[in-house]
């Protein structure tokens, strides 16, 4: 295991982020895609309800972020919920959680560069008066040639990786501040449109309803469990790790609760399906301020470069502990001395994501980054179980209240938001788990050294 030197691991990686920095990595990966776009989606399947799905989602979250909490704290190692499988769980079973983590934060990324590219095209056209070709801006399954904008932020942000862990830091929190500032400003503007006659029917579709729109704004969620994948870059992670991933999920959640209660107020729920940019069109639409449209529409794209560019630093990290550990080639996991980042792992994952935004559309990447994302908090949540049983002795700075409680519940509540998404999800899930199972066969099993 990597030593807790206070400026550098073994590894190679330095220590440089404190509090403010990995909380802001925290909020920088949660506060994108999901409340700018997805919520666009739920509200149809839901209606004014949506309010009780976010509420769900937060809730199966808050259970697993305890869980994430203790492990950080006691395994303050890169890898995130693949290291915490691989101490409680053995090397088959971390390999298929690092692998769907993957698949989480690499389509994750997709996903916000896609929604990225939706607010910028918007921004042109309302700023400049300049709209892309068709071609550029959409994906071949949507009738263009591919989705330019999507991929080049994809590529900007690789860059910005490549050149180090704390100008990365600075950058991200300065547009933290920003996004958190335009979302108030969104709720102080679109509560003076507010209507109580846009909560009614509250549930028109019933539980279930609810419950898929919750299994849909999870993805809204997922990002706070970035803040582990950094473990061996924060100063003091025992004590730092359980605070950042705590308060990211808990100032997240308080902002997307308020932000949906003033939404279903301003616009009708029948309205908000099939509205790309929506935040910006209910300012736009419902209260007629010009100039609170464009604004909201900068501070999308700053709060989705955000997400990008933290959500694409997870991704680098898991793959950077995977081949440490050989479960990966060892070029993921070598670290160029005077930068001190994996510049190998990070140019190819920004590369294959930023194809990936070119050309698959966001509909598919939202609900495979869900189920990847359920099978990994599933997975920490056995893994906290596992070790208070077979590893009582380890020191452990924070502990899960209520366990083996609470660990129990973050497991079911997985389990329930993950039975409602769609099957066709389902099949594409086990197509990659299976794919999974082969690397690890023929390549894995034969060179890890763990």
């Amino acid at each position: 295991m990597t030593t807790l030197d206070n400026k550098q691991t073994e590894a190679g990686l330095q220590r440089k982020l404190g509090l403010v920095g990995v909380t802001s990595l925290g909020i920088g990966s949660i506060i994108g895609t999901g409340i700018f776009t997805v919520l666009g989606d739920a509200v149809p399947l839901a209606g004014p309800a949506a309010l009780v799905s976010f509420v769900l989602a937060a809730a199966t979250c808050a259970f697993s972020a305890l869980s994430y909490a203790e492990l950080a704290a006691a395994i303050p190692v890169s890898g995130s919920a693949y290291s915490y499988a691989k101490a409680a769980l053995g090397p088959l079973v971390a390999f298929l959680v690092g692998w769907n983590l993957c698949l989480e934060y690499g389509l994750s990324v997709g996903a916000v560069a896609s929604s990225w590219s939706q607010y910028f095209h918007a921004l042109l056209k309302s700023w400049f008066g300049v709209e892309l070709p068709a071609a550029l801006t959409a994906t071949p399954a949507q009738g263009g040639w591919l989705d330019l904008p999507a991929a080049l932020i994809v590529l900007l942000c690789t860059l910005l990786l490549v050149k180090g862990v704390k100008e990365t830091s600075w950058f991200n929190t300065a547009m933290v501040i920003l996004k958190i500032g335009v979302l108030v400003l969104f709720i102080g503007i679109a509560a003076f449109a507010f209507d109580p006659a846009n909560m009614t029917p509250f549930a028109p579709h019933g539980v279930s309803g609810i419950s898929a729109a919750a299994a849909l704004l999870f993805f809204c969620y997922i990002g706070f469990d970035t803040v582990s994948t950094a473990s061996e870059e924060v100063k003091d992670p025992q004590r730092t790790l359980p605070k950042a991933i705590l308060a990211s999920l808990v100032i997240s959640t308080v902002l997307f609760c308020a932000v949906a209660l003033a939404a279903l107020g301003a616009m009708p729920a029948e309205q908000m399906a099939g509205n790309e940019a929506l935040l910006s069109r209910i300012i736009d639409r419902v209260t007629g301020i010009g100039w609170g449209y464009w604004l909201l529409t900068v501070g999308a794209v700053i709060a989705l470069t955000s997400v990008v560019l933290t959500v694409l630093y997870g991704q680098t990290r898991i793959l950077f502990a995977m081949s440490r550990d050989g479960m990966l080639p060892k070029a993921f996991g070598t670290v160029d001395e005077r930068r001190g980042t994996p510049v190998v792992n990070t140019l190819f994952v920004g590369i294959l994501i930023a194809l990936l935004a070119a050309f698959v559309p966001l509909d598919v990447i939202v609900e495979l980054t869900t189920i990847g994302t359920l099978t990994a908090f599933a997975a920490v949540n056995v893994a906290v179980l596992v070790l208070r049983r077979t590893r009582p002795e380890m020191e452990r700075p924070f502990r899960a209240p209520g366990a083996p409680v609470t660990p129990v519940l973050g497991l079911l509540m997985c389990l329930y938001l993950a039975i409602s998404l769609p099957s066709v999800t389902w099949i594409r899930f086990v197509v990659w788990g299976a794919i999974g199972v082969a690397v690890y066969w023929f390549f894995s099993r034969r060179n890890a050294t763990v």
